[in-house]
């Protein structure tokens, strides 16, 4: 049976899409990522951020101080490169509100294009330093991704997407999940932080066993 993988993550957090990467990569080296289903959850990282988010400058000053973040930017860039990920957070302006980035993963979860989306939100946010705080934007993203633009836009207005975003949430506090990326396997077993390739084969193999080779032609 095909192998599930259920992340909570934020669309913002450079390590969850370095951990996605990293992921990918050791699915690759198994030949199982045909057969795997990977599931965003949401953990936002800023939820009392305003609506329209907020300058990352002045963010990143208040979080960490300019210099501290700095240093931060140059060690992830550096990250990045070894996974094929050219961050650029020179041209990054805001640091945006996820709240419906998130309902749109959740509204593309039920179509099987959520890991196709997350994939463009973390592109189009660290890459291309677009602001995916904003709907119209957002909106252009999951056109790319196959989601029609007046059912992105319903999809963000969704009070039942809003609640499920907060239920899911919630129920990572309940799972004392504290930091992202938290991925759980079938159910079973977790892995927290952006683990590198080598750990994931290391882990997946100790936990599934022969299985892992086999599961692609289950």
């Amino acid at each position: 049976m095909p192998l599930t993988i259920a992340v909570f993550s934020d669309v913002i957090c450079p390590w969850c899409y370095v951990g996605k990467r990293r992921l990918e990569r050791a699915l690759d080296q198994l030949e199982i990522r045909s057969t795997t289903s990977v599931q965003w959850l949401p953990f936002e990282l800023n939820p009392d951020l305003p609506e329209r988010g907020i300058e990352r400058a002045l963010y990143r000053a208040r979080k960490f101080g300019a210099e501290r973040s700095a240093q931060l930017d140059q060690q992830m860039r550096a990250l990045g490169q070894e996974e094929g990920i050219s961050f650029a957070f020179d041209r990054m302006l805001r640091t945006p509100n996820t709240r419906r980035a998130h309902m749109l993963l959740a509204r593309a979860t039920q179509e099987g294009r959520a890991d196709q989306l997350a994939d463009r939100f973390f592109r189009a946010y660290f890459e291309d330093a677009r602001d995916i705080g904003d709907p119209d934007t957002l909106m252009e993203i999951a056109a790319a991704s196959g989601i029609e633009r007046d059912v992105a836009r319903h999809a963000m207005e969704s009070d039942d997407l809003r609640q499920q975003v907060v239920a899911m949430e919630q129920q990572a506090s309940e799972l004392r999940i504290s930091g992202v990326p938290f991925f759980i396997i079938d159910e079973k077993w977790a892995v927290s932080g952006a683990q590198t390739a080598e750990q994931w084969v290391s882990a997946l193999q100790q936990n599934l066993g022969v299985e892992a080779k086999t599961r692609q032609s289950a």
